[in-house]
């Protein structure tokens, strides 16, 4: 054990790890979700750090050798070494003090290996005095949020691409199977399979544009605001510094705020990004109960498309296969919602010029990402490449619904379309038969314009 202090008083603390006093102290304050920070978001401020001090040596504030020995911790963490050492719980008092300084712990400790000197010397390196140089908490741990939210964005816009491509490749591969359209679960008219599949790409793709519209806010940043974004114990030509190093560290561009008290005490671009996701994901429950619908059966629903078997469905019904993929997508959006509902309600519980509710909005910002993102990786995976259509089911459906008529109104008009329904309806016979019966078109006018193109595209019945 080695002992440290802060101003509250002395802790021992174990000589093998890299956080510090400050860590100990949330160790044992916060046992609330069970979890630990994601490790996106611990790269991410380690991002936001190593900008901060190349700022800070440029501006010769920081001696070159101490902030040369931060970095290279920073990218150590950045590489994905030192993630353990970052024990705090994610949702904390505090404004994310907690996480910051736990931050601040492990790269001074580091950095105090690499030039020799035992942890804990913060006479040498403080985490303080230099791994938290020209910041506080309150610019740091949100611009750690944003590049965090970026990095995530990618693997989600990445998933939602993937998904709505694959679908686009079954518009195609069903183009040509016709099936029942249905509104209101009733028969309404025609409608191929394909443009089904067609439909929900198009769908998934305003989702990623709704998303990618979201990110935008999060390319600006408070970093120079420091407690309040007044800047103070910030060198002016850092403030805007930091924000080109922050863009050449992550690769992403990040420009300063034109308001830095605005934009450190207000948090709204979380919740468009929050609500973004929860909208897409509206889409995509939308999308995967339709899939269980037509997948239901097989003997007794409509069976109008075979999911892939991916588990036995039952432990007491042998044989019994469920969607369980299309289910847990279901599932993975619902938390999303909720995941929104918690940051809806951090974003509007800031007061005056500091929002403290920005762990349980990243917790949960970063919870909806990862869930969503696996997710849908899953339902394409598992579910979508494998999913084929039952042509036979979508055929006998059709032959049995009169929503067919519908089609004849333009040639042979309303009252006589009504009569036919009403016919098809009380015999039982196929429309198609009735119309025969009837005399009222012949069979290759009746085929022609029964035909699927020309109930599924417009002027072709013509």
């Amino acid at each position: 054990m080695r002992k440290e202090h802060d101003f509250i008083g002395e802790l021992e603390v174990p000589e093998d790890v890299y956080y510090g006093v400050q860590t100990m102290r949330a160790i044992d304050n916060f046992h609330i979700t069970g979890q630990t920070i994601d490790p996106d978001f611990i790269q991410s401020i380690a991002m936001v750090k190593k900008a901060a001090a190349l700022a800070n040596m440029e501006t010769g504030r920081l001696p070159g050798r101490i902030g040369m020995a931060l970095i290279q911790a920073a990218d150590e963490i950045i590489d994905g070494k030192l993630l353990d050492q970052f024990p705090v719980d994610p949702i904390q008092g505090g404004a994310g003090t907690s996480i910051n300084m736990n931050m601040n712990e492990v790269l001074s400790n580091r950095a105090l290996e690499f030039l020799g000197e035992a942890k804990g010397r913060y006479d040498f390196i403080s985490p303080n005095n230099h791994a938290n140089m020209a910041q506080s908490t309150n610019d740091s741990f949100p611009t750690g949020i944003k590049v965090c939210i970026n990095r995530k964005s990618k693997k989600l816009i990445a998933a939602l691409t993937r998904l709505s491509g694959e679908l686009d490749k079954k518009s195609v591969e069903f183009k040509d199977v016709l099936k029942m359209g249905r509104t209101h679960l009733q028969d309404a008219v025609p409608i191929t399979l394909g443009q089904e599949m067609g439909s929900y790409a198009s769908a998934v793709r305003r989702g990623i544009r709704r998303i990618e519209q979201a990110r935008e806010g999060v390319h600006v940043i408070n970093m120079g605001g420091t407690a309040v974004g007044t800047g103070l114990n910030a060198e002016p030509q850092y403030i805007p510094l930091v924000a080109q190093k922050l863009s050449e560290v992550t690769g992403e561009h990040y420009e300063t705020a034109e308001n830095l008290i605005d934009a450190t005490n207000n948090t709204d671009a979380f919740a468009d990004v929050s609500a973004a996701m929860k909208t897409t994901a509206l889409v995509l429950i939308k999308m995967a109960n339709d899939f269980r619908l037509m997948a239901s059966g097989p003997r007794c629903g409509l069976s109008e498309v075979k999911l892939p078997k991916r588990q036995p469905g039952s432990s007491i019904m042998p044989g019994k296969v469920n969607p369980v993929i299309a289910e847990v997508l279901d599932q993975a959006c619902y938390q999303v919602i909720a995941n929104d509902a918690a940051v809806t309600l951090g974003v509007e519980n800031g007061q005056f010029e500091l929002n403290v509710m920005e762990p349980v909005i990243s917790h949960n910002l970063f919870m909806a990402m990862n869930c969503m993102t696996n997710a849908v990786n899953t339902f394409v995976d598992k579910l979508l490449i494998g999913l084929e259509a039952d042509e036979e089911h979508c055929k006998a459906w059709l032959d049995r619904s009169v929503g067919v008529v519908t089609a004849l109104l333009p040639h042979i008009g309303y009252e006589n379309s009504a009569m036919l329904a009403k016919e098809a309806y009380n015999t039982g016979k196929p429309i198609r038969q009735v119309i025969l019966e009837k005399g009222i078109l012949t069979k290759e006018r009746m085929n022609h314009i029964l035909s699927p193109k020309a109930m599924t595209t417009p002027g072709i019945a013509e």
